[in-house]
């Protein structure tokens, strides 16, 4: 039985994605070392190390869905101007804009939230539990469970990607790094959608009638 703290044990050794240390160590039957061969062999290995060095090229790529009714735009950040011509690099620039349009991240990691952000939901989250009856001596564990996954539904880095809910986004990053050979981050985005954050005026027919007999 493959248990999270292996999981956890295999990660901090190699830097590799969470998902991927699962599938060694099933792959490698809960073997450790050899867990730790197959990902170096699958080039996964060295991703944490990639991920310390700089990255100022890159691409800002775009994303237009439901005809024209929501727009991304996000700088995707690399080492050198020939990796963000390669095709895998766009692929993953195009399944990052994607993934902005379906999901409505707000931040690009947990690292970029503001700090009364994280105060006003703790806040908010504390009451919810208080409110439901739970013991003051569970309480801060539900906030901190909560917490989580309200990052993960916030921050783009965090959330399940959708075309493979099984992994996170910075868990497909990594795995890009591991192939390409240089660091690749998400600097930032901006999401467009038709008509948010217009109010839009519903018509008082009482009122128009009323207008319109007036005038006459």
């Amino acid at each position: 039985m493959i248990t999270a703290s292996m999981v956890k044990e295999l990660r901090e050794k190699t830097g590799a994605g969470m998902m991927d240390c699962k599938k060694a160590l099933q792959k490698c039957e809960g073997n450790l070392e050899k867990a730790i061969d197959y990902l170096r062999e699958k080039g996964l290995a060295d991703a944490a190390k990639k991920s310390g060095r700089v990255a100022a090229d890159g691409a800002v790529a775009s994303y237009i869905h439901g005809n024209g009714r929501i727009g991304v735009l996000v700088e995707v950040n690399c080492e050198t101007d020939f990796v963000a011509k390669t095709d895998d690099f766009k692929e993953l620039c195009h399944d990052i804009a994607m993934q902005i349009a379906a999901s409505k991240p707000l931040y690009v990691s947990p690292e970029d939230v503001p700090q009364e952000i994280l105060e006003k939901e703790k806040t908010i989250l504390k009451a919810q539990a208080l409110n439901e009856g739970k013991p003051e001596k569970v309480v801060e564990k539900m906030v901190t469970g909560r917490l989580e996954k309200y990052l993960k539904e916030i921050c783009l880095l965090e959330q399940p990607f959708i075309k493979d809910p099984d992994k996170a986004v910075k868990d497909l990053i990594k795995e890009k790094i591991a192939k390409i050979g240089e660091n690749i981050s998400v600097r930032r985005f901006s999401r467009f959608e038709l008509g948010e954050g217009i109010e839009k005026q519903k018509a008082d027919f009482a009122s128009e009638v009323q207008s319109m007999m007036c005038q006459n």
